[in-house]
């Protein structure tokens, strides 16, 4: 493989803390994704209803945006690592109460929703912290090469979780799944642990409604920053097919492929990042922000359209392959532009872009296959979010027209990293 397209190693060279934040993530997503997979397949089991696996979305809607505007507020009012550590601890009693339930002789469904509500809370509260906390151990103009390591991080556990679970699940029961992920959030721990501490600026403000707004306000006056907002929202909320796999699979009588069918969106992913040199040579990063949902949506319409289980499995890891192109250059838009005293709460607000999508997807899927039907629901979705994102790309040009040279926002960061002694 060219160098050039060999991912950029940099921050990964660089900190020492860059590395025990990115394996403490790759460990627990890995665990994430066997319960990611194992929560559907067992409410399916339960219930036999499409919109019963749909409504995960909706019982994690609301802790996700009450949670994640707060969480954005801790994150710059606390001290980083520490907020990581709790939230991370407070996951793995999740998991372990979900082997709990798994392990009655009757498993009951309402712990299901309990804990997938409680476990987007402590994500919700968590990653902001995560997110404004990698601009503050890496170079400024590290930030994409950065951006491209954690998508990669994320799609290993993306690709190897979902297929691993597909196998335990389906021959060693869900009880494995889960317990696997508790013994991955202990790892993690370890890892966490040895991070520096990462203090509030003495700056920050109070974690409170006011501090949440003046993040909110800054936003809004950012238009590029909206734009790249909206577009992940629209793409995740009218093209996400997770919910439906399960069904998916079904319709295709093919009920082995679907551990592969979760994993190929980011086994898609996991290729652009393992070719991820290009990212750091780009400058026009909303243009790519806009074609690459566009792309996602298409693609996702694909799948939708096929009767043929490996033509479904291709188009979904293409689709993957697009949304994390997409991924990339928004993280870089993020990280090179936000003022460090905002970063927490502007993270909470990424966190409800790159989320609230996602689980309003579910639901959205879930009812559409349940009036329309399962593959109905995957290609109409498809299509609607090509169309939504090429209407936004003409509402908002200045999404289009960002360039990492010359956007005053990036410049003034850019001025101010550089002025501050090594």
């Amino acid at each position: 493989m060219s160098r050039a397209l060999l991912p950029d190693l940099a921050p990964w060279k660089a900190s020492a803390d860059f590395r025990r934040l990115w394996t403490s993530g790759l460990i627990s997503n890995f665990g994430s994704f066997l319960t990611f997979v194992a929560l559907p397949v067992q409410l399916k089991d339960l219930t036999g209803s499409a919109a019963a696996v749909g409504a995960i979305g909706a019982v994690e809607l609301l802790p996700l945006i009450v949670c994640g505007l707060y969480g954005g507020a801790l994150a710059d009012a606390l001290d980083k690592r520490k907020l990581i550590v709790w939230t991370e601890a407070g996951q793995g009693l999740l998991s372990a109460a979900l082997l709990l339930n798994a392990l009655l002789p009757r498993p009951a469904v309402w712990p299901l929703y309990v804990v997938a509500a409680l476990s987007s809370a402590l994500v919700s509260v968590q990653r902001p912290a995560l997110d404004s906390l990698w601009p503050r151990i890496v170079a400024h103009e590290d930030m994409p090469a950065a951006a491209s390591l954690n998508s990669l991080r994320w799609t290993v556990g993306g690709v190897a979780g979902p297929a691993v679970a597909g196998v335990v699940v389906a021959y060693a029961g869900l009880g494995w799944a889960y317990a696997a992920d508790l013994l991955t959030f202990a790892v993690s721990l370890a890892y966490i642990a040895r991070i520096a501490p990462s203090p509030a600026a003495e700056e920050a403000a109070k974690p409170d409604l006011k501090a949440i707004a003046e993040g909110a306000r800054y936003a809004w006056s950012r238009k590029e920053l909206l734009g790249t907002y909206a577009v992940d929202l629209a793409a995740m909320f009218l093209a996400m097919p997770l919910a439906v796999l399960p069904f998916l699979a079904d319709d295709l009588h093919a009920e082995w492929a679907l551990g592969l069918m979760y994993a190929t969106i980011p086994a898609g992913a996991l290729l652009v990042s393992l070719t991820s040199g290009w990212t750091s040579r780009v400058h026009r990063h909303g243009l790519l922000v806009v074609l690459s949902a566009a792309g996602w949506g298409l693609a996702v319409a694909a799948a939708g359209v096929c009767g043929n289980v490996w033509l479904v499995l291709l188009f979904l890891a293409v689709g993957g392959g697009f949304d994390m192109v997409s991924g990339i250059f928004r993280a870089a838009m993020w990280n090179q532009t936000i003022p460090d005293e905002l970063r927490g709460r502007l993270a909470g607000i990424e966190l409800l872009s790159y989320s609230v999508g996602p689980q309003l997807g579910q639901v959205r899927a879930g009812g559409t296959a349940a009036w329309a039907g399962v593959r109905a629901s995957v290609w109409s979705g498809g299509l609607a979010c090509a169309g939504a994102v090429g209407l936004l790309a003409l509402c908002l040009p200045g999404l289009m027209r960002y360039d990492a040279r010359t956007n005053e926002h990036a410049v003034r960061a850019r001025e101010r990293r550089a002025s501050v002694p090594a």
